[in-house]
């Protein structure tokens, strides 16, 4: 199938390693140029130049300038943005039990807000051209809270509640708005996850992933391309009548209609 992502400019936070990294290296193989954000300069630039049209932007999304800076390179180097992957780094664990104000507020600045600038900087050129496509990289804690992750449940729901809000207002004038939500994907974010998993219960890390294996369906972690491939989708051409929509990418783990 042919995605028509052939010649869009896609812009693409967090995209040093992870979801982020194969999202980026997913729509560049569509044929689309590609601005990677990340706070790894000598990284984000490593993996732009290993890819046929792309360049790397050393940001800190929680820092406002660091909209100015993304949109506007993309901006000047391919033109008006038409694909925006909302990505970032999540929150540390914790327990709801522990969630002050401050935290949550913490959690907002670093999950809600950098991506609301974002949206706002390219969506009045996406509604005019009568293209665009949003697409957040979330979690399946939105749709069924993880356990001592309250921090990513909570500002994750809030940036779902936004998106779902806006894809109605502007569907209509050719902008699509979705939420990839991954389970258990093999990066090092996962990993970071199950050894602190694992220290907590004393068990081995091999253990705490046997069992997280076992828990899913198709009993295994899925790969970073295989959530790529989702998202790629949802920023096509072809996926225009799909918007407003939470499509999980989790093997079955979340069992939710």
């Amino acid at each position: 199938m042919d995605l028509g992502l052939k010649g869009r400019t896609a812009v693409v936070p967090g995209a040093t390693s992870g979801l982020g990294l194969a999202v980026a290296r997913a729509l560049a193989a569509e044929g689309a140029n590609v601005v990677l954000g990340g706070r790894r300069g000598e990284l984000v630039r490593k993996e732009a130049d290993a890819l046929p049209s792309a360049v790397g932007v050393e940001i800190d999304l929680t820092d406002p300038a660091a909209t100015d800076t993304l949109v506007g390179t993309a901006q000047d180097r391919f033109g008006p943005v038409d694909v925006l992957v909302l990505n970032g780094g999540g929150p540390p664990p914790g327990v709801a039990v522990d969630f002050t104000p401050e935290k949550f507020a913490d959690a907002v600045a670093l999950l809600v807000q950098p991506h609301q600038r974002l949206v706002q900087a390219v969506l009045p050129g996406m509604r005019e051209r009568g293209f665009g496509r949003i697409v957040a990289i979330g979690s399946s804690g939105v749709q069924a809270p993880i356990d001592r992750l309250v921090a990513s449940n909570s500002a994750r729901a809030a940036l779902a509640g936004y998106l779902k809000t806006l894809a109605t207002e502007v569907a209509a004038d050719g902008v699509t708005v979705n939420m990839v939500l991954p389970g258990r994907i093999a990066t090092d974010r996962v990993g970071v996850l199950d050894r602190a998993n694992a220290e907590r219960s004393g068990k081995s890390e091999e253990e705490v992933r046997e069992a997280a294996r076992n828990a899913i369906p198709a009993k295994r972690y899925g790969t970073p391309e295989e959530f790529a491939a989702v998202v790629a989708f949802l920023a096509s051409g072809a996926a225009a009548y799909v918007t407003g929509e939470q499509v999980r990418c989790d093997g079955g783990l979340v069992r939710t209609h």
